[in-house]
């Protein structure tokens, strides 16, 4: 077809759908998006009425023209080879795929494109069909968008580091006043206290070291209170020596907050009662996932362990009161064995996202 033989929009609607190249160009005339037909010497054949708005171009500006004068300057050199490599495998795809695409307007303005390409044979000629999308808003509503979430991640970021150092400041206060208390009780409370507000100011340090803020690594955090609590109590490491077999689990705050808390009253219990008086001995520590959302935390000791008839709910101890309530609170279901070694097993499934 020639290039005068272009159908114009106002003489569409005149012209009888009777022959296929007829009902061809009427469905490319009125598409929602730039229809240019382009030949395989990459000029254009036939463009449609969007393609002139888009563009900024009159139809008679196009035709005939390489498809080249519609491609960035920056772009344009290698655009040939391209256009050649699709023509040796025409197929039905989109051109590009991952990469941004960008045009170019009769007015020297780029604007971002999404692009479909489409082989038509016409007699024993190959031609290409392609279909231009603007996608300058979509792309700045992403912008936008992303402009948001990066803004919240800050916020975020800066509220976990926030409630670290007030956490930090209560932890120096408590642990400064331990220093002026005779009573050896009272004092033991308050090192205890000290250790659960260190317990929950790492946990907002790892988020907001976290690229994940969402997400506690439990297994880096675990490996961190020991090394704090070993110190916090003095403990000879030739005499009581703690293993770790972590796997990697995840967890969100609401349940990182009383799982660390459960650990660190575990690991302090075991510290503080399971190797008095020079008893020396092993704490093992694991967390083991089933499936994708069930997971395992154990932690065992044998050292001195507890009595046959132990009940959780009969002791008077403020720090096995608070796992039973913690343990609760994440969902959880916690055993006690007692024998041959002491071993608290506590098995919960992870929040839904």
């Amino acid at each position: 077809m020639s290039h005068s033989d272009k159908v114009l929009p106002d003489e569409i609607d005149a012209i009888p759908a009777n022959s296929a190249d007829q009902r061809f160009e009427r469905v490319v005339e009125y598409a929602p998006n730039a229809m240019i037909l382009i030949s395989a010497e990459g000029r254009m054949e036939m463009v449609n009425a969007q393609t002139e708005i888009i563009f900024g171009y009159a139809r008679s500006e196009l035709l005939g023209q390489a498809i080249e004068m519609l491609v960035p300057t920056r772009f344009r050199e290698g655009h040939p080879h391209l256009r050649g490599s699709y023509g040796k495998n025409p197929n039905a795809r989109p051109m590009g795929p991952g990469r941004d695409l960008f045009a170019l307007r009769k007015d020297g303005s780029e604007f971002p494109v999404e692009i479909g390409l489409n082989p038509i044979a016409s007699g024993n000629r190959q031609l290409i069909l392609a279909a231009i999308s603007d996608i300058s808003e979509r792309k700045h509503r992403e912008e936008q968008i992303a402009r948001s979430l990066k803004e919240k991640e800050t916020l975020l970021s800066e509220v976990h580091h926030r409630v670290k150092n007030n956490l930090q400041i209560i932890h120096s206060l408590l642990d400064m006043q331990t220093a002026s208390i005779a009573d050896k009780q009272a004092r033991d409370a308050l090192i205890d206290s000290c250790n659960r507000v260190r317990s929950m100011a790492q946990i907002h340090q790892s988020l907001y070291q976290s690229e994940n803020m969402a997400k506690v690594d439990f297994a880096n955090f675990c490996e961190s209170l020991v090394s704090s609590l070993l110190a916090a109590y003095n403990i000879d490491l030739d005499r009581v020596r703690v293993k770790c077999d972590l796997a990697e689990v995840e967890l969100a705050i609401d349940q990182a907050v009383p799982c660390g808390l459960i650990a660190n009253e575990l690991i302090t219990n075991a510290l503080k009662h399971g190797f008095r008086d020079g008893h020396a001995g092993n704490i093992l520590i694991s967390t083991k996932m089933h499936g994708d959302r069930d997971v395992e935390l154990c932690i065992s000791d044998n050292g001195h362990g507890l009595p046959d008839d132990f009940s959780i709910g009969k002791s008077s101890g403020l720090g096995l009161q608070l796992i039973e309530l913690l343990v609760d609170q994440i969902g959880g279901q916690l055993t006690i064995d007692t024998s041959p070694e002491t071993r608290f097993h506590i098995t919960f499934t992870l929040q839904d996202e």
